[in-house]
């Protein structure tokens, strides 16, 4: 396997996803704003894209690829036999659960968003609005599932493109915006069911190739399914404890107005850079991964450990500096048109900035809990994601009077490093992981570049600041100049003091 060539391959398809993302963010922050219509599809689409990071982007993996590669190495009987059994749980699991949901859907929705709950109008709204989208949460589960047994296969490219799916879907609603004024939610929530059953159906022809799905009722509750179940909720838990995190901050920017969607633009812009620098390294290595701990190939194992957070930190450290530099900017340029204020962007911003400092954690979480994972072992995680989110709790609830939405991203960042640090700290312990000579020579060089490229992009947006302000028309296509720079910057500078080098793009495992 190629690290670096699977994580392109992998980022490729996602850097789409989110450019269309973004497109389909600015023409709601365009139509929409940061009001009543924007915070109530915000929360009932929040809701099935939850499910759909926690399930789609990695953790359904972490709990199915270790077992489905174990049984793999069996035979292909013992596989499909195996994947069958899961298949017709997670079909009839998922249709009871959506059910109740729906069911209960106004006590879910008080659940999710308390601070609705003295609007009556907002309130019925992500009620109704949630009731159409929640159906999603069936589909992309069922997705994830078929990705699983794409990656185990080390085939990346059509799991990762899925998403871009549901942003064409969105976008093309999103174009007759002025058309459908306030009935606009309802279209985009009805798109969001839509995308789901369209997603599952594209895998499930790409599938067949690997494995033909089938519903099998005479399945049986053996000990090898009791495993996979044992792990799931965990891995799930362990490994979208940031999505979880944010979730939970959510709920708690229900309370002041317009905050959720203050910390819904923020989220988009750093889920960017995660998406590779955390999500896509994490789902590449972990097929690899199980497979050399299986053989008791440590040599290997421990190369490919450093070599995958030498990739991570790469990634992310430079893009949080550059979101600390500049949070302001991004925020004006992506987002500020139309109904989105100037109080809108400085907002979102001052909660982007914040969310910037956990960034490199955010990511380091998601691929130190692969090295937990690839070993099956997914309760160490699940205990210190449980921390995690309960201090993320605690410092949120505290604050949050005295500060605002502000504490939100704070308390994220800071629940996520202790997270990222006890992770460390038990991987160490058990002796899943040793630095070897690379990553000590080069971890240095990457913050050396990473600081240099700061200092360019400082200086690129002093120099251009006029040009950034609020009210500029072309002010998006300056911030790409810089940025484009400022990485270009970033890369020689990791070239000519070899925090990178040339031969890494080919180097395989």
């Amino acid at each position: 396997m190629n690290l670096i060539k699977s994580t392109t391959t992998f980022g490729f398809f996602t850097i789409i996803s989110r450019i269309l993302g973004y497109i389909r963010d600015i023409l709601i922050a365009i139509f929409l704003g940061s009001g009543l219509l924007a915070d109530a599809f915000f929360v009932a689409f929040r809701i099935p894209n939850t499910f759909r990071r926690l399930f789609s982007e990695g953790t359904f993996n972490a709990a199915f690829v270790p077992s489905y590669a174990s049984e793999l190495s069996k035979g292909k009987d013992n596989a499909d036999n195996f994947a069958t059994s899961i298949f017709s749980f997670l079909i009839l699991g998922l249709f009871f659960i959506v059910l109740l949901i729906e069911i209960l859907m106004p006590l879910f929705v008080f659940l999710i968003a308390p601070g609705f709950s003295g609007d009556e109008e907002k309130m019925e709204l992500v009620i109704n609005l949630t009731r159409i989208t929640f159906p999603f949460l069936f589909f992309v589960s069922l997705s994830s599932f078929f990705s699983g047994i794409l990656n185990s296969h080390n085939r990346f490219a059509a799991a990762s493109a899925i998403p871009i799916i549901l942003n064409v879907l969105l976008i093309g609603v999103l174009f007759f915006g002025k058309i459908l004024d306030d009935s606009l939610v309802y279209y985009l929530s009805y798109a969001v069911v839509i995308a789901g059953i369209i997603q599952f159906f594209f895998l499930y022809i790409i599938v067949k190739k690997f494995y033909l799905p089938k519903i099998s009722f005479q399945f049986k509750l053996n000990e090898k399914i009791k495993i996979f179940f044992k792990k799931l909720l965990p891995s799930i838990f362990s490994s979208g404890v940031t999505q979880i995190n944010i979730l939970v901050g959510t709920i708690i920017a229900s309370f002041q107005a317009s905050a959720v969607s203050y910390l819904y633009y923020a989220d988009r812009i750093y889920q960017i850079n995660l998406a590779i620098a955390g999500i896509a390294i994490s789902t590449v290595i972990l097929p690899k991964l199980s497979k050399l701990i299986e053989q008791e190939n440590n040599i290997e194992t421990i190369n490919i450990q450093n070599k995958a957070l030498e990739l991570s930190l790469f990634l992310s450290v430079p893009a949080a500096i550059a979101l600390l530099i500049a949070s302001e900017p991004i925020i004006s340029s992506l987002f500020g048109y139309g109904s989105f204020s100037e109080i809108g962007v400085k907002n979102s911003a001052t909660a982007l900035f914040y969310f910037a400092f956990g960034l490199p954690a955010f990511a380091i979480i998601k691929v130190f809990s692969s090295f937990f994972f690839a070993r099956h072992e997914t309760k160490i995680p699940f205990y210190i994601s449980i921390v995690s989110v309960i201090l993320n709790i605690i410092i949120s609830i505290v604050f949050f009077e005295k500060i605002g939405f502000k504490i939100i991203p704070i308390a994220t960042s800071i629940s996520s490093w202790i997270n990222a640090g006890l992770l460390y700290f038990f991987m160490m312990k058990k002796k899943y992981f040793e630095f070897n000579n690379l990553f000590k020579s080069r971890f240095p060089r990457v913050i050396f570049s990473s600081i240099c490229m700061g200092v360019v992009l400082f200086l690129l947006l002093e120099k251009f600041s006029f040009k950034l302000n609020y009210d500029e028309t072309f002010k998006v296509f300056y911030l790409l100049f810089n940025i484009l720079v400022a990485i270009l910057s970033y890369f020689l500078i990791s070239f000519f003091v070899k925090a990178f080098k040339l031969s890494d793009i080919k180097l395989k495992y």
